[in-house]
């Protein structure tokens, strides 16, 4: 009997230490698929390494030797003992390891809930397993259904919809205020790393152009560098917010950078347009009594990681959604499992009736050939017609019973009835690709 197998570790479940060294070089993903494609336990399988998570996706029919020499093989992939990994390995079978995949794919097990990059990285995987031949029916099915389950919880839940780090909510938060950000300029006052990742979100969001300030000018030069932006000198930030909307602070100062004064002289100039601060230092940069003035907009790194509390809450509601969803696909899947016990029969029966067809007609070749072209193809249509409708109720019967502990029953009834016994097909080979 066919069973799917999962074996891997997470960022739950193994240090980062570990995850290396089974997923940190190039060429182990390719070492792992050769190696499913020659062991002879292995019927398909598949690798996936993130750098949140190592696993070997496969389908066996000796279930046991295949977990052990998986593991056996992990462990001489990362040059590891066994015993280091046993710990940190999940073992998954059957639908639990369906509804493992069908998680994964829709970020549901993710470190952050909801992440975009998983579905890329595992459409990445599997299409390296197809091209290494090491991808057959049964994974095939699996991993179009797992894109398939992606696809619905994205589009019927709000599981992406909210930010969850601290430089996406800024960018959130400017979207609220500006509503579009195509054209808008950004001032980054120095260069802490969550200022300058939320810089980046803001510019691939359309805004225009970036002005770096920093007390030391080379710093600032190194940054605006990165995102071929202006630099600038601290003493020339007044200047600048008469000509910013966004003002993006990270410094380590203990005192404010900003105060109400230097914002109060330029806002006359500014003309009321809106100008928003995203103070992310600690201590503060930016004098909180600026938040008073009119048309402008501070929040500081608590209300961000309000925002970000509030959005992963909001995700934690989706993902309940998104389960439900993941449980009704894993029934899907599982029913059309079922269906590859009765396929084989099926098969024979219609390879049979083909037979027959082929062998009657040679046999009426000398009245057939008597048929003009249109005649010819009339019969022929009317005796498949007449083939089919015979077949379609013991198939339909068959593909109902799939599942069902008498089904091996009606297997052996339906080969006795049409004399199927001797030439059965066989069931999904090794690597046997297509759906």
């Amino acid at each position: 009997m066919l069973k799917i197998i999962d074996i891997g570790m997470n960022h739950e479940t193994a240090p980062i230490e570990l995850r290396e060294c089974l997923g940190g070089e190039a060429d182990h993903t390719l070492k792992a698929l050769a190696w499913m494609r020659n062991h002879a336990s292995v019927r398909e399988g598949l690798f996936l390494s993130t750098c949140n998570r190592v696993e070997a996706l496969f389908i066996t029919e000796e279930a046991e030797a295949a977990k052990e020499s998986m593991m056996s093989f992990m462990a001489e992939l990362g040059r590891r003992q066994i015993g280091d990994l046993l710990g940190c390995l999940y073992v998954l079978e059957d639908m639990n390891a369906v509804r493992h995949v069908f998680n994964v794919a829709s970020s549901l097990d993710s470190m952050v809930v909801g992440e975009p990059q998983i579905l890329g990285q595992i459409k990445e995987a599997y299409a390296l397993a197809t091209r290494e031949k090491t991808s057959g029916v049964i994974l095939n099915r699996l991993m179009h259904r797992a894109f398939h389950v992606a696809k619905r919880v994205r589009s019927e839940t709000e599981i992406c919809g909210a930010a969850v780090s601290i430089s996406y909510a800024a960018v959130e938060l400017a979207k609220k205020i500006f509503y579009v950000l195509e054209g808008k300029k950004v001032l980054l006052v120095g260069a802490g790393e969550m200022a300058e990742l939320a810089a980046r979100h803001l510019l691939t969001h359309g805004v225009s152009s970036l002005v770096v300030a920093n007390r030391t000018f080379e710093r600032a030069v190194e940054v605006a560098g990165h995102f071929k932006g202006v630099p600038v000198s601290f003493e020339e930030i007044d200047s600048e917010l008469m000509n910013v909307d966004i003002v993006i602070t990270s410094t380590a100062s203990p005192d404010y950078v900003i105060t109400q004064e230097q914002v109060k002289k330029c806002l006359r100039k500014r003309r009321n347009r809106p100008l928003f601060f995203i103070d992310i230092a600690v201590p503060r940069d930016v004098q909180p009594e600026v938040n008073d003035l009119n048309n402008v907009y501070l929040y500081d790194i608590d209300d961000l990681k309000g925002v970000v509390a509030l959005n992963m809450a909001q995700r934690k509601e989706e993902a309940v959604r998104a389960g439900r969803i993941v449980e009704e696909e894993v029934a899907k899947f599982e029913k059309w499992l079922k269906t590859l016990a009765v396929v084989p029969t099926i098969v024979s029966l219609q390879d049979k009736a083909e037979s027959i067809i082929r062998a009657e007609f040679g046999k009426s070749r000398s009245v057939l050939d008597q048929l003009s072209p249109t005649q010819y193809e009339a019969v022929e249509i009317l005796t498949r017609s007449i083939v089919e409708k015979v077949l379609n109720d013991p198939i339909v019967f068959l593909k109902g019973r799939a599942g069902r502990s008498t089904v091996n029953t009606y297997l052996d009834l339906t080969k006795r009835l049409f004399g199927l016994n001797g030439m059965e097909a066989g069931g999904p080979g090794k690597a046997d690709h297509g759906e």
